[in-house]
This record gives structure tokens, C-alpha cells and sequence, in this order.
């Protein structure tokens, strides 16, 4: 790519010296500026390609609706909804190849609708006052987003301000020059994890689904890395699920920060593409290892994995809640569903001797999977450890089974 093309979005009103400077920023980066007016109060001295009043056309609506919505926060919707649906038209037409938004609070809110509407992969630029503030619900940040503390920048075009300014456009700029959009060459196979140590089956299986000719791309289901399988899988991108870490259905259940959101374990099936699925670490909750252990878990033993995250063992009750909430989700699946429940453990810290060690609380869960409807979802019940080989040997059997019946095809339809 020669010069890619940056759409800045922000409010020209109140911000035309900074928006101003950015595009030359941009400009002197290598790359060629957007810009597109999301303000609603006037005019400002920079002349934006994208007026507001076409952003509010966008939305369905006049620009004087916008004004007459009722407040600052209804107006700021509206030109949210506008502005998405123009980036989304301008990055499939191949008019922008990567976003760039700046703002404070009332900014950073219409940008994480705007970058959220535009595919993985697409570079996507926040430049806020609010950069990683606890204000941002983890459910509302696009998995690829990069954000730049906008310190010093709330008003006048000081030096600290320039500065941010500065690498937020080489960030963006740089980040179109050099990025490779996903091929897919080979069919993939999406997978998650917990990491590779507390869930290690994919070091088995990668050569072997290299062999039968699939690319392995696994998930670290640590909040943002499930919303990004999700929204690939939605998107029809795999070839086959292998959805072995459902750990953030439990989080979102235990009201840890460590969520993917309410929707886990829905793109795939909602979508008919082929899952086979395992418990893996849905006997724990997650909470920051520098905070406080959730009041609710207390009393249970609970693993610092390292000095951000944190893991707690969680009741009886609590597991059998999770496997009714998972029999519901495999129901609503339109595609091949098969469910391997490893009997013998479903994460390496439950092994004997380790710090969740939770037999009863192993068996308890077990006995409430076998009392689920899982509608039309196959069940094997294996006699082995997530982590060990009778696992791997199980879904590779599942996996072939499909191969040679169709139900897993080795080209895109």
C-alpha cells in the first residue's frame, strides 16, 4: 500500500486546531486524511471531507434532529450510529484502510461504536482522555483496538498535546503500511485456551490438524481473545470450532471483569459452523491478581497464575448452573455439535496435589452435565484428563469422523 487513506473522526466544532494538525500528521507520515465531522454545534475553521450533516443523514435523521434529540448524550448516539455506518461503507469500498478518532469522554464513546463496526484487522486508532480507564466496559472494546492517552489534549494545541497527536497518526499510518490481511489460504481451525499452562492439548493437536491440511489459530480466553474467536466465528471464518476453554462463560456468570460478554460460545453455533467443545477451566473465576478475591469466593482456594490474574475454585451450585447454561447454548446450535466431557480432570491446577484440587467438586459437575439436555449435541464421556492424550485422541476421532462424512469441508463454500 503506497498511501493509505486515515479516516479522522472527530467533532470539528470544538476541535479543529487538533483535528487540524492531525491530518498533517498523517499527511507527513504517509498516508492521505479523511476527515469526518461527528460535532453538532457548528462549524469550525478545518473543512472536513465528511460534512456532519451526512453523518446524520446516516443515521436516518436531519442534523437539526440530532440538535432537537433532547441532549448532548442522544445527539452523540445518533452521530455514533451515522458515523459507523459510513466507516463501514468507506473501508468495503476500499475508501479508508484504517481509523483514527479523537475525543474525551463524549468522543471516546461514539469512537468504540465506530471502531467496533469495522473487521478485525482493520487498524483502529483511539486517541482519548479516557485511555484504559476502568469507564471502558470491556464488552464495548474491539479486540484489535489501539488507544493513545490524549494527556494535556483536553483543550488548546499545547506541546504535550502535539505529542500525543503526533503518535497517534504514526500509529495508524504505520500500522496500514505494514498489515497483512488474513488470506486464509488453508482452511482454519478456531481454538481456545487458557493459556498453555493451565490447558495444553493444542501442542498435540496443531501438527496433527497441520497434517490433515488446516491451520490451527487458538484464542487465549482471557476476555478480549473469546470476543475475537466469537466475532471470527460469526463471520463464517473457521472451518471447524474447537471450543475447549469456556472459562469466560463462567466469569461473565461470576461477575468477573474477565468476560467476553453474554454471547460466548454463540457465533459459531448460531452460525451452523461444526463445534466440538469441552468444559475446559469452567471450574474457576478470574479476578485481577492486584485486586481483591471476589466476597462471593472467599472461603475457596484460589491460584495467582501471576501478577495480574487470579483464579478461585467455585462451589457446587455454581457448576451446575454452568452446565445448564451450556446445554442451552449447544441447543441453540444449527451445525454438528459434539461435547467431550474428560472425566478425569478439565484444567492443570486440578490435578492431585495442585492448588484447585477439587474431586467432589470435579464429580459434582460431571453428575450435573449428565442430567443436561443437550438436544441434538453428540456426548462422549472419556476416562482421561482435558490435558492428556485420551483427549486429544477423542476430538481427533470426532474431527475425522466429519472429514470423511463432509460435515468438515477443506475449501471455503
Amino acid at each position: 500500500m503506497n498511501r493509505p487513506v486515515i479516516l479522522i473522526v472527530g467533532t470539528v466544532d470544538t476541535k479543529s486546531d487538533e483535528i487540524g494538525f492531525l491530518r498533517e500528521q498523517v499527511q507527513a507520515a504517509g498516508g492521505d486524511a479523511r476527515v469526518m465531522d461527528v460535532g453538532v454545534l457548528g462549524s469550525g475553521r478545518v473543512r472536513p471531507d465528511i460534512a456532519n450533516t451526512e453523518v446524520a443523514q446516516a443515521a436516518g435523521v436531519s442534523l437539526q434532529q440530532v440538535r432537537d434529540s433532547g441532549d448532548e448524550n442522544s445527539a452523540m448516539t445518533l452521530m455514533a450510529q451515522g458515523a459507523s455506518a459510513l466507516a463501514v461503507q468507506l473501508q468495503a469500498s476500499g475508501r479508508m484502510q484504517g481509523l483514527l478518532v479523537l475525543g474525551g469522554t463524549m468522543g471516546t464513546d461514539l469512537a468504540l461504536d465506530v471502531a467496533s463496526s469495522l473487521p478485525l484487522g482493520v487498524p483502529k486508532v483511539v486517541l482519548s482522555t479516557v485511555a484504559f480507564s476502568p469507564l471502558l466496559p470491556p464488552e464495548r472494546l474491539p479486540p484489535d483496538l489501539m488507544m493513545v492517552l490524549w494527556a494535556g489534549g483536553l483543550y488548546g494545541l499545547n506541546s504535550l498535546c502535539q505529542s500525543a497527536l503526533a503518535q497517534a497518526a504514526g500509529a495508524v499510518v504505520g500500522a496500514c503500511q505494514v498489515a497483512r490481511v488474513p488470506r486464509f489460504d488453508r482452511p482454519v481451525v478456531g481454538m481456545t485456551s487458557l493459556g498453555s499452562s493451565c490447558l495444553k492439548y493444542m501442542v498435540a493437536l496443531q501438527p496433527e490438524l497441520d497434517r490433515r491440511g488446516f491451520d490451527l489459530a487458538v484464542f487465549h480466553t482471557t476476555g478480549m481473545g473469546g470476543r475475537a474467536f466469537e466475532s471470527l466465528a460469526a463471520q463464517g471464518q473457521f472451518a471447524c470450532v474447537m471450543d475447549f476453554s469456556l472459562q469466560e462463560m463462567v466469569n461473565q456468570m461470576g461477575g468477573s471483569v474477565v468476560s467476553a460478554g453474554p454471547h460466548r460460545l454463540m457465533g459459531a453455533g448460531l452460525n451452523a459452523v461444526p463445534m466440538i467443545v469441552a468444559p475446559g477451566a469452567t471450574d474457576l473465576v478470574d479476578y485481577p491478581a492486584w485486586g481483591a478475591m471476589p466476597e462471593r469466593f472467599a472461603d475457596k482456594p484460589s491460584h495467582a497464575h501471576n501478577r495480574l490474574i487470579a483464579s478461585v475454585g467455585i462451589d457446587a451450585q455454581m457448576r451446575g448452573e454452568f452446565a445448564q447454561e451450556l446445554a442451552q447454548r449447544l441447543r441453540m446450535a444449527r451445525g454438528p455439535v459434539h461435547l467431550v466431557l474428560p472425566l478425569h480432570g478439565i484444567q492443570e491446577w486440578d490435578r492431585e496435589g495442585a492448588p484447585l484440587h477439587d474431586p467432589e467438586g470435579l464429580a459434582a459437575m460431571m453428575q450435573a452435565m449428565a442430567e443436561c439436555d443437550f438436544g441434538q449435541a453428540q456426548v462422549s464421556r472419556i476416562a482421561s484428563h482435558i490435558n492428556d492424550a485420551g483427549f486429544v485422541q477423542q476430538v481427533l476421532a470426532v474431527f475425522d469422523d466429519w472429514l470423511a462424512r463432509g460435515l468438515v469441508l477443506k475449501a471455503r463454500p
